[in-house]
């Protein structure tokens, strides 16, 4: 769907984007990541022609993009830009158009959303008069109105509350399964291990990961595990040995203790389990789960040193 190639772009004196190349794949829900300054926003507006590439260049379904390509393409900006003054059913119309739908387009995709999205009971007020969060879901709106292919999302749950956040990533998982393409622009974690299937990460400007969040994750295997077992903390202590070095450990109501230990060399699920077995009664053993923001450290420090 999308193909940004060997991207740079500099802000006299500062370069923003060295040489910047990844794909996003049709039918995807994709996270672009990096921390602040890394060149995020700057790479959202070449993908929406807002800017120009110094070099490389940016595609769309093959071709390289250019303002007609707008039609299909739906951004959500993190700096919020609603009209104050025109009223929910008015800025859809509008933003609708603008994106070349006709006037008889435009009032079935508005009258869609502002049902879908539960806001006919405040549609015909002004967005000044509107919370954070109801203003948000306008601002959602006016990104999805136009039904396009390709959505730029740039913290899109921001004032939202968990209700709401729920709806819009069901909607999400809805545009995925119906064939369309998504980025996904936040500093929430969570939300990217939640919702994206691949991940782009960026730092200083250049791309340092490029691949499925399966396989991100594996890659930074984890040297912990957490056991859940009943017993005296004395004889799992003792039966650890210098095989595993214990971290912390609770006990539950229902009298089973849960330990989190770090092992040491090659030591296995299985060598933990044999240590164990005479000393304990185990209940579970499973490696601890690796999650987005730990990988997200890893990665921003391992290329900060360089």
């Amino acid at each position: 769907m999308i193909e940004v190639s060997h991207v740079s772009k500099s802000f006299r004196p500062k370069v923003v984007l060295r040489n910047v190349s990844f794909n996003i794949t049709e039918g995807s829900i994709t996270g672009l990541l990096g921390p602040n300054g890394a060149g995020k926003t700057t790479l959202i507006r070449l993908m929406n022609q807002m800017l120009l590439p110094d070099d490389g260049f940016v595609k769309f379904e093959s071709q390289l993009l250019k303002e007609a390509h707008l039609r299909h393409i739906g951004y959500l900006p993190e700096e919020r830009g609603l009209f104050k003054e025109l009223s929910v059913k008015a800025q859809l119309l509008f933003f609708a158009k603008l994106r070349g739908l006709s006037a008889t387009e435009a009032e079935q995709g508005a009258r869609y959303w502002i049902e879908r999205l539960e806001m006919s009971e405040w549609s015909n007020k002004k967005v000044e008069a509107l919370s954070k969060g109801m203003a948000q879901k306008v601002q959602f709106a006016v990104a999805i109105v136009h039904d396009p292919k390709f959505l730029i999302l740039d913290e899109p749950f921001t004032g939202f509350d968990p209700v709401n956040i729920d709806l819009i990533k069901q909607l999400l998982f809805e545009f995925r399964d119906a064939g369309k393409t998504i980025l996904l622009s936040t500093h929430n974690m969570q939300r990217v291990q939640d919702i994206c299937s691949h991940v782009v990460l960026v730092n200083k400007g250049q791309v340092i990961a490029d691949e499925t969040l399966a396989d991100l994750l594996k890659a930074f295997d984890r040297n912990h595990f957490i056991v859940k077992y009943r017993g005296t903390s004395v004889a799992f202590a003792n039966a650890l040995w210098t095989d595993f070095e214990l971290l912390q450990q609770n006990e539950h109501s229902d009298g089973i203790v849960e330990a989190q230990l770090l092992k040491r060399g090659d030591k296995s699920v299985d060598d933990l389990i044999n240590n164990l077995k005479g000393h304990v009664s185990i209940e579970a053993v499973h490696r601890a789960p690796l999650n987005m923001e730990e990988v997200f450290l890893k990665l921003i420090a391992k290329t900060s040193e360089l």
